[in-house]
């Protein structure tokens, strides 16, 4: 499933790119069959390069899978289970194998699970960046009802401002999440290859400066506030891991430049995408931690599917790490080393993530 925010904030739109089907002229997502010796999400990928003429990275783990009906040459019309992986575009082609066949357009999220036919399918959209959980999540506050109710909205003005200040925390959990975000989005970009390495580098240090601004502002918040929306910390440990995690991706970029490394493994990009998909995850569930009571499920939801992420990321690394022992062997002990380093960041920033989901699932137990 091709997508793309609009905008860097949490709240900006998500997009997502649909074909039409060569048979009928349906919408329909970019898929095909796996070839013998190819890992699906990388047949995913493929797929969508040869029939929408887009390319970016693609996650291994799959969103969920819906079913539809196919019509074959010979007439026969079967069912056909489809695994859905995300994939975060971030190149447009101007020519690709299926142009004259298909046409192509961004929709909204809403427009392109509409567009649709297979109900599952449009569950899976309406699941991946859900309006109604962020609108959750922007909570009233129960003062704010209780004058509505009680119509006594100037002497509830006038109670607010002798309340002790509780600060923005979760705007500077959003923010941070921004930068999780923007960074994972630019170390995919470097992992890919290619031009404007020095663009991504520099990038992702910049934001590893924004995250750090972000901490600082936090950690004095919590020593000035009388009252927080949860433990004081929990609150440290939450944005501690968020942290942590930029800061891997910092250190990532800083070993390919130290390094001048540029032999990416498919590995590699692998576990770049999977960073990808985890941070619009964590940033989807960031927002939802203004109303904890209500938005509890969705967060066990959110944060099991990081879970997931990092337990399949290990696999991943460890397939990886072996691949590259045995293409290195004995002469190339130095090349091991350099891969090796990369390869512990990678996976530094998936544990950092998922320690996010466990922070967050704390506060839902405490607080849910």
């Amino acid at each position: 499933m091709p997508y793309r925010t609009e905008g860097s904030a949490l709240d900006a739109s998500v997009r997502i790119l649909l074909i039409t089907s060569r048979g009928t002229g349906r919408w329909v997502i970019p898929k095909g069959n796996v070839p013998t010796g190819v890992a699906p999400h990388a047949a995913a990928a493929l797929e969508a390069e040869e029939e929408a003429g887009i390319a970016g990275s693609v996650c291994p783990i799959p969103l969920g899978s819906y079913r539809y009906r196919k019509r074959r040459n010979n007439g026969a019309s079967l069912m056909v289970d489809v695994d859905v992986f995300p994939l975060a575009v971030t190149d447009e082609l101007d020519r690709w194998k299926e142009q004259g066949q298909r046409e192509r357009r961004w929709f909204t999220l809403p427009e392109a699970a509409e567009a649709v036919d297979e109900t599952d399918l449009r569950d899976l959209m309406r699941s991946f960046a859900s309006s109604e959980f962020k609108a959750a999540a922007r909570r009233t506050g129960v003062f704010h009802l209780v004058a509505q109710k009680s119509k006594v909205s100037n002497m509830f003005a006038w109670f607010q401002r002798l309340l002790p200040k509780t600060g923005n925390f979760f705007d500077m959990f959003e923010a941070h999440g921004v930068t999780i975000v923007a960074a994972a989005d630019a170390l995919a970009r470097l992992f890919q290859g290619g031009g404007a390495r020095a663009d991504h580098i520099r990038e992702i240090h910049e934001r590893e400066h924004d995250a750090d601004n972000i901490i600082r502002e936090v950690l004095q918040t919590v020593r000035k506030t009388f009252l927080t929306p949860f433990d004081r910390g929990a609150i440290t440990s939450l944005i501690g891991a968020m942290d942590d995690a930029v800061d891997e991706m910092n250190a990532a970029a800083g070993a390919v430049s130290l390094y001048d490394f540029a032999d990416f493994s498919e590995e590699m990009r692998d576990m770049t995408a999977i960073i990808v998909d985890a941070a619009r995850v964590t940033a989807e569930a960031l927002p939802l931690l203004r109303d904890v009571a209500r938005n509890g499920p969705r967060l066990h939801e959110l944060t099991e599917r990081l879970v997931r992420m990092e337990g399949h990321a290990d696999e991943i690394h460890d397939a990886g790490l072996k691949k590259a022992f045995a293409q290195c062997g004995e002469n190339e002990t130095l090349k091991f080393i350099v891969v090796r380093e990369i390869y512990k960041h990678l996976e530094r920033i998936v544990d950092a993530l998922e320690d996010v989901a466990n922070e967050i699932d704390g506060i839902v137990i405490d607080h849910a």
